[in-house]
């Protein structure tokens, strides 16, 4: 049995009741997904995150979500730290390098506590299996959203090519605890409608190994995109089902998205926005960050991570 992150630390939890508006957070996440090189929108999610930890001194764990093994490679792994280390960004827990990643850190290593998960998940009664191809689902709604088409076909859960969705209705109405506005309500999005827990290859799904992962290593203050208010929605009804379910006491901040001189949201599939692709066309560190001050129509140049701070 996996002791929490938290104990084995010997960091102290300070969570307070989720109606408090002065709450006191001591730990948040830099949580990249290693299915790509990092691109400018990371680096500003990541300096966004060291900003406000150092605001509500909080100390940053760098938590690394690998779980879906089709599009995560050792490169793009080995590029966080390499990133992280040219801008000069520091974290305060976590994997130092690669080897250090894969033995202590790697999702394959809290399997347990997923599977565990699971099968409370799947005690509630709210779980359903489903096996609906994604030609299935767009034949049912040409906007992709899932129809609940398998909520009352009652299918095996171990049979073959089985994804197990979580009944849940986009009508559905969620709050949580924003670090600014206070408690904010809102409806889960139509696409997350009955979201996909565990996948058809029996590895857990985002949405669940997410939530386990913060609830296990102690995380109280999560900052991430706007585009990710859906996750935190789902995330935050989800963990009402786990045996743990101080996930709703979390404080969640929601930063703006840096885009494309078009307006385009920034992807890992575009290379000419990459880290490493800077990198390797001669820019130095200074010229990352000024990039990305230009990107937020920053008029005085921002340098480094101090200009960030002081500037944005």
């Amino acid at each position: 049995m996996l002791k929490p992150f938290i104990e084995l630390i010997n960091f102290p939890m300070k969570f307070m009741s989720i109606s408090s508006y002065n709450p006191i957070y001591s730990l948040t996440r830099f949580a990249p997904t290693p299915s790509g090189y990092l691109h400018l929108g990371n680096i500003f999610s990541f300096l966004t995150t060291f900003k406000i930890a150092k605001t509500h001194h909080a100390k940053i764990l760098l938590r690394i979500d690998d779980m879906d093994r089709e599009r995560v490679r050792k490169e793009y792994i080995q590029d966080i730290f390499d990133t992280l280390d040219f801008l000069e960004i520091p974290y305060d827990l976590g994997p130092k390098n690669l080897k250090h990643f894969e033995s202590e850190y790697a999702q394959k290593n809290r399997m347990e506590l997923y599977l565990d998960a699971l099968e409370t998940l799947k005690k509630t009664g709210k779980l359903f299996a489903c096996n609906c191809s994604r030609k299935k689902i767009l034949d049912l709604n040409p906007n992709g959203y899932y129809s609940g088409y398998c909520r009352d076909r009652f299918l095996g859960f171990n049979k073959k090519n089985i994804a197990w969705r979580f009944c849940v209705d986009a009508r559905e109405s969620i709050s949580f605890m924003d670090i600014e506005a206070g408690i904010t309500e809102g409806n889960l999005p139509e696409i997350l409608a009955d979201f996909i827990v565990r996948r058809k290859d029996g590895l857990p799904a985002y949405q669940l190994s997410s939530v386990v992962d913060d609830l296990y290593f102690g995380v109280d203050l999560i900052v991430r995109g706007k585009d990710l208010l859906g996750s935190t929605m789902t995330q935050v009804h989800l963990s009402k089902f786990l045996s743990n379910n101080s996930f709703g006491q979390i404080g969640f901040f929601h930063h703006s998205l840096i885009r494309k001189a078009d307006g385009q949201k920034l992807s890992k599939s575009a290379g000419d926005t990459s880290v490493q692709f800077l990198r390797k066309s001669g820019k130095k560190k200074e010229d990352i960050f000024e990039m990305i001050g230009k990107r937020m129509g920053q008029d005085t140049p921002i340098r480094g991570l101090q200009d960030f701070i002081l500037l944005s």
